[in-house]
């Protein structure tokens, strides 16, 4: 047995109603039809909603992560920034700052005025890589990475340079 069927809900004809066997017919009246639609446009609606929450919250999520890691490992993840690798250079990097600072972002000498983990003379340098130079390590350990890079090209020769000196 075929026949030919329109689904209220569905607005038409389809092509392939007209040749398919029909197992079992639903009648559906236009005020059941109306009802149905406007159902699932308001689960469509919620679930619209959800994914929006979800998305917002895992971006929010994904930054509070990001600024709760320790400056060490911030400078793990950056180094590739100035073509070093991680698993080669970061050894001399975490020997030289950790001499230099302890790795403190609020490390200060006061004799020389050094400040922050890389220990800029003055501090105040550090600002052209942030205006929260005093208090962001991320900041700090970029314009130290970038000071390395300028003066000794890489973590390796500024720790070399820092044994044969006792400064970088």
């Amino acid at each position: 047995m075929f026949a030919a069927t329109a689904i209220a809900a569905g607005g038409g004809f389809s092509a392939t109603a007209l040749a398919q066997p029909v197992s079992q017919v639903r009648v559906m009246s236009m005020a059941n039809a109306a009802t149905a639609l406007t159902l699932r446009a308001r689960d469509f609606a919620a679930a619209s909603e959800r994914r929006l929450s979800a998305v917002h919250f895992s971006a929010t999520t994904r930054h509070r992560r990001h600024r709760m890691l320790s400056p060490k490992q911030i400078a793990w993840n950056i180094m590739h920034w100035f073509g070093w690798k991680s698993k080669w250079q970061f050894r001399y990097l975490n020997w030289l700052w950790e001499r230099e600072s302890s790795w403190n972002k609020f490390a200060t000498n006061p004799y020389t005025g050094a400040y922050g983990i890389p220990q800029a003379v003055p501090g105040g340098k550090m600002s052209e890589c942030g205006r929260n130079w005093r208090t962001s390590a991320r900041t700090q350990i970029r314009w130290g990475m970038r000071y390395i890079r300028r003066t000794y090209g890489s973590p390796r020769r500024a720790w070399a340079h820092e044994l044969y000196t006792g400064w970088y």
